[in-house]
């Protein structure tokens, strides 16, 4: 009786880790907002130099999946998912040519294995947070392996800075 008591809590559990993860994606698909690129852009930049933490989340040390999802409450209201892997996978993938100012930036070796994210912020560059800290850097730097991207938001109709 006591290993089925056992079992079913065990059930029970993973059934609502589930429910909740997948509410996570569906709200994340849902997002929508009035917040501009500028805010955003200008929540990311007032970050630079901060450390990096791992599992950090904000607002004084992050990790790249912690500041993306800081700078996108902070600044637009939307909450993203947690991890670098979750948010590739709850949005909108567009290519390299489609990328817009706002964007996530993926890396990782392949889109089953995301190690990394960091906010695209236009010629090619964006803000991370890495082992160095939040800072501004290339996309195509020779330490990265840019998997995709994807669009959280569109801020097309707004300043984009």
């Amino acid at each position: 009786m006591k290993n089925l008591i056992v079992k079913s809590m065990i059930a029970v559990a993973a059934f609502f880790s589930f429910a909740v993860a997948g509410a996570q994606v569906t709200t994340a698909h849902a997002a929508s907002t009035n917040a501009d690129y500028s805010s955003v852009y200008t929540t990311a930049k007032s970050k630079l130099g901060r450390p990096y933490v791992w599992g950090a989340t904000g607002p004084y040390a992050f990790d790249c999946s912690g500041f993306t999802g800081y700078v996108y409450k902070k600044a637009a209201k939307i909450t993203i998912p947690r991890t670098a892997q979750a948010q590739y996978n709850a949005y909108k993938h567009v290519s390299g040519s489609n990328v817009q100012k706002g964007d996530l930036v993926f890396f990782g070796y392949s889109t089953r294995s995301i190690s990394h994210v960091g906010l695209y912020i236009g010629n090619g560059k964006m803000i991370d947070a890495q082992n160095r800290g939040v800072v501004t850097e290339k996309v195509h730097a020779p330490w990265w392996h840019v998997v995709g991207y994807a669009h959280v938001t569109d801020f097309s109709a707004t300043d984009q800075n």
